[in-house]
């Protein structure tokens, strides 16, 4: 579904750009190219076109118009956060940012929404809403630089979504410019509604390639009034994720459970120059494990009694943290540990998740496959919901095996994935770099039918094409 066909960027084009979104956004020099060539996954380059930053979707709409008239490639992107490949323009043309399109619309604080621009930091938004005793609770890794817009395309997770769910649980309508330049709202801004397709959860995880999205209602919660955090070490990295579901069937819904191993902990550890975890010889594995709520008595007997689980599976000495600081010390090692990882070695990202009873098997399972193929990895992840980031090193690897037999590895990881109950990708998405293994999940008929989708959406296939699905 590659668009071959390269168009010429004329004068003409550049000036109907210009004239659209500004003379300054429209970018043509190689330091601005360059620098939306590129996001967070592995080290990728592709070179855009042009670069044009829109302010209103009236604006998206019209340079949308154009490029499906000159069948354009457009390449809608982000904060350049994502890890699959979903915002890299691999076919040229436009590489269409979000980012002038940064402002908290409303919060309406009667009805517990949202309203906002898909440029707008995650964090940011989650910061604003909770003064006014609000709480968004989808919380990715890179929630201090990610946009909102790109937590919709992807579909995204984090920490958080054990207890509380990912971020289709709280989007209730979208304001979606289409790649033929209509804009349309996809439903309602109600918590209810049997109205006919769900466009809203249609484009939620769709990876920018059937429509952009330009305005967001997200549903919120109240603020939980307090938070207990403890870090759990085990001798063996399989038995931490036993305990997991011995956790959950015990009764417990942890609002955070994450898993790190040894080497995860260790490398962020020095990343960050801090020296906070103590890291025993024995200990293979952590959990950090929070739970939150309004009443501290209540939480403090839910740790009481998961500390009690836990011990049954060979932990060793449980570290409560004290205080917020201690506990933002925890939460940034965990929340930091991909950039460890990626500032120590060349490194493939895989995002497993399978049911979370079967994540001893996942890892065990992946491990036993690096000895077969003779690569490291280091694995960490919200193991609360079964969601296991594997990377795998590069590190003594050749360049053939690199890019010829380790492709069998993985494979074989999603294989094993699959067996267990699994599926490709938790919340990092498709995008360019996955799309091979879709095959692996999907057959004939599944994948004719997401094909006619985008095809009703994208007639000239204009809009982020090449991604998700193989050639």
């Amino acid at each position: 579904m590659d668009t071959m066909t390269a168009p010429v960027f004329t004068n003409q084009l550049i000036e109907s750009f210009k004239k659209i979104a500004g003379e300054k956004f429209v970018l043509l020099d190689e330091e601005s190219l360059h620098h939306y060539s590129h996001d967070e996954t592995e080290d990728l380059h592709y070179l855009p076109d042009v670069v044009i930053k829109p302010k209103t979707a009236e604006e998206i709409s019209a340079i949308l118009k154009i490029c499906n008239k000159e069948k354009i490639n457009v390449t809608p992107r982000g904060a350049g956060t994502g890890l699959s490949g979903g915002a890299l323009p691999h076919l040229g043309g436009v590489l269409l940012s979000t980012e002038r399109m940064n402002s908290i619309v409303k919060i309406d604080e009667r009805n517990l929404q949202v309203t906002t621009e898909p440029g707008v930091i995650t964090e940011v938004l989650q910061n604003a809403v909770k003064e006014k005793n609000l709480f968004y609770p989808p919380d990715p890794s890179s929630r201090g630089s990610c946009f909102i817009g790109g937590n919709i395309s992807e579909n995204s997770g984090g920490p958080k979504a054990v207890k509380y769910g990912v971020v289709k649980d709280y989007v209730l309508n979208l304001e979606v410019v289409l790649p033929t330049g209509e804009i349309i709202w996809t439903g309602a801004n109600v918590l209810k509604n049997a109205t006919g397709y769900n466009l809203t959860q249609l484009i939620v995880g769709s990876e920018g390639t059937l429509g952009i999205v330009t305005k967001i209602v997200l549903r919120l919660i109240p603020l939980p009034k307090h938070d207990l955090l403890m870090l759990v070490p085990f001798s063996s990295a399989e038995n931490a994720c036993a305990a997991v579901s011995a956790i959950f069937r015990a009764g417990y819904t942890p609002s955070a459970m994450e898993f790190m191993e040894r080497d995860a902990l260790e490398w962020v550890s020095k990343f960050l120059d801090t020296s906070s975890v103590i890291i025993g010889d024995d200990v293979q594995a952590h959990l950090l494990i929070e739970v939150d709520g309004n009443n501290i008595d209540v939480l403090m007997q839910e740790m009481e009694g998961i500390s009690a689980i836990v011990q049954e599976f060979d932990c060793g000495e449980i570290l409560f943290a004290d205080d917020a600081q201690q506990k933002a010390e925890l939460w940034k090692m965990r929340r930091r540990v991909g950039e460890a990882v990626k500032s120590h070695s060349i490194y493939k990202e895989e995002d497993t998740v399978v049911p979370r009873a079967e994540l001893p098997a996942l890892l065990k399972g992946v491990k036993d496959i690096g000895k077969k193929y003779g690569f490291h990895s280091v694995c960490y992840g919200h193991a609360g919901d079964g969601n296991l980031h594997v990377n795998i090193i590069k590190g003594d690897l050749t360049d053939e095996q690199w890019n010829g037999s380790l492709k069998d590895g993985i494979k074989e990881i999603f294989v094993l994935t699959k067996k267990l109950g699994g599926t490709l990708s938790g919340e990092h998405g498709i995008g360019l770099v996955q799309k091979e293994y879709m095959s692996i999940f999907f057959d004939e008929t599944q994948m004719r039918l997401m094909k006619e989708i985008k095809k009703i959406f994208d007639p000239n296939n204009i809009l982020n094409p090449g991604k998700i699905f193989p050639v």
